[in-house]
């Protein structure tokens, strides 16, 4: 007799895969990612370069050449067949991925949270919270190839593939987007040398293959793109959930970030590196692979929603294993990744420190998780045997939470920690989303009056525009995002005749400053009140 509940979850799967499906396909700018390949490759074939290609959107071709031969198809497809072709792609890789996750949480030690159930039961929870994660949401809304990448690796470091293959396909996907190269190591690592000289061998063929096919292209890439990481988007924005990007966003001077990034990444991916050893000596291949994936995430200079599946992978084997505090982690960690704690608490995050936590929640659970190893210090804990132990256990959860926030709550970061900081351009007056106060000459100047600074505020889900006038006494404007930040200088424009604008972006205007200088560096004005009203209305 089958199990209901599991016809019931994967009912709910099907439900929620359909309905998403549904609104992506409604929305004008769906599939965005997919269209960058399809435009990128459709240039490629009628013989334009490849690495010059950009879209409506902006947006480059930044994968190695090799990707442009496995991607061929999307150029050839009509839109209405590869898009749908692809959707039901990316929902069946969702279940591909879930089914092995899923059978390592049925077979959970004794004690642990999914021990009790049915494999095909958690095979099918596991693949639904999948799919309402926001990195499987994203995957489908961009039209993304991440998915696939994930699975590809997840096969390999699980040993899922016959052994004289294994290694090939990490080869491959890293062929593709080179995050998977750091399986090479692990399986180094781990002493699996056959899979690491299989996985280089298919990475230098399917490199080789495309220098044939596509050799300036090749060329073009292996010379320089690769290295070219502004290619790919704002790496500061909130987004990019990777030390690279949270580190822009704390504003660590140009000449710094470099070496800061590359010594907290190597201990990062050092120190995952060896509990994924450790993992593998203890039998749980399924949770060495999921860590090094994690480990990816962590490290990679960029490190959008879509790339973030592996993170989703561990919040469940954390809340399938043993010990109040790893499902308590667990079950944060994939709370943040399923929503987005820094648009959900902003309106009601009172300290910038905090904000900043909530908005990079990601990035710090990856390095957690990949420097605890699904224990160590971060979420140790005994197995619960009576119930005194699960109330202390409980207690030490609790006490840690308060001090992490404590210690966030007090934190005055400086002016870089706004991820969404813009000022803008003289070639930007003319779109209106950025300059809304006034338009031409005459009524930017009637807009203006006694005040050194008039202005008015756009408010948008996840930031705050400012577009104004400045006086002729004012000679400098400068915004001031947290406490003991430096300012960000706002340029004053002159658009029109007699008169001088400026426009910007901000997040964090909790906190915000506005200030206004005389020729002579004394200050004019202030405005703060102001700011902070705009932000309550966020």
């Amino acid at each position: 007799m089958r199990d209901r509940r599991v016809i019931l979850l994967w009912t709910v799967f099907a439900l929620v895969a359909a309905v998403s499906i549904g609104l992506v396909l409604r929305r004008p700018d769906h599939l965005s990612d997919l269209y960058i390949y399809r435009g990128a490759l459709a240039d490629l074939l009628a013989g334009r370069p490849l690495y010059e290609y950009e879209a409506a959107n902006g947006g480059p071709f930044t994968y190695p050449p090799f990707a442009a031969l496995v991607l061929w198809p999307v150029a050839v497809l009509s839109a209405p067949v590869l898009e749908v072709t692809w959707l039901l792609l990316t929902v069946a890789a969702v279940i591909a991925v879930a089914v092995p996750v899923g059978r390592v949480l049925a077979t959970a030690p004794p004690g642990a949270s999914t021990g009790r159930f049915s494999g095909p039961l958690v095979v099918a929870a596991t693949a639904t919270v999948l799919m309402l994660s926001a990195p499987v949401q994203s995957n489908l809304r961009f039209g993304q190839v991440s998915i696939f990448i994930v699975l590809a690796a997840l096969m390999d470091g699980m040993r899922i593939v016959p052994s004289r293959w294994r290694g090939v396909l990490v080869g491959v996907a890293a062929a593709v987007k080179l995050t998977p190269l750091l399986f090479v190591a692990y399986f180094l690592a781990a002493r699996r040398y056959r899979d690491a000289a299989r996985a280089t061998a298919a990475f230098l063929a399917c490199a080789a293959v495309a220098a044939v096919v596509l050799p300036g292209e090749s060329w073009t890439y292996w010379a320089g793109t690769v290295a070219q990481t502004s290619r790919i988007g704002d790496l500061a924005s909130l987004g990019n959930q990777s030390v690279h990007g949270m580190l822009m966003r704390i504003g660590l001077p140009p000449a710094t970030l470099p070496f800061v990034w590359a010594a907290l990444v190597a201990a990062i991916c050092l120190v995952a590196l060896w509990r994924a050893r450790q993992l593998t000596v203890d039998g749980r291949p399924g949770h060495a692979a999921v860590l090094v994936g994690c480990a990816t995430v962590a490290a990679s200079p960029v490190s959008w929603t879509h790339h973030q599946i592996w993170p989703v992978l561990a919040g469940m084997l954390l809340i399938g294993s043993t010990g109040v505090a790893r499902r308590v982690a667990g079950a944060a960690l994939l709370l943040t990744m399923v929503v987005s704690l820094g648009v959900a608490f902003g309106p009601v995050s009172t300290r910038p420190g905090v904000q900043f936590l909530l908005e990079n929640a990601r990035t710090i659970g990856a390095c957690v998780l990949c420097l605890a190893g699904f224990g160590g210090v971060a979420v140790a804990a005994s197995r619960v045997r009576r119930h005194g132990t699960a109330g202390r256990a409980w207690l030490r959860v609790g006490v840690a939470a308060t001090a992490t926030l404590a210690f966030f709550a007090v934190q005055p970061l400086p002016a870089g920690a706004d991820p969404t900081f813009k000022a803008y351009s003289l070639a930007e007056v003319a779109n209106p989303r950025y300059f809304f106060v006034c338009r031409g000459a005459a009524e930017c100047a009637a807009y203006g009056g006694p005040e050194p600074v008039t202005f008015g505020t756009a408010v948008e889900p996840t930031k705050v525009r400012v577009n104004g006038v400045v006086s002729g006494q004012v000679d400098r404007l400068e915004y001031y995002s947290a406490p003991g930040g430096a300012p960000r200088v706002i340029p004053l424009l002159a658009a029109y005749p007699g008169s001088r604008t400026f426009s910007f972006r901000a997040a964090t205007m909790a906190h915000g400053r506005l200030v206004a200088y005389a020729a002579d560096g004394r200050p004019l004005a202030t405005y703060d009140d102001e700011l902070a009203a705009a932000f309550a209305r966020r």
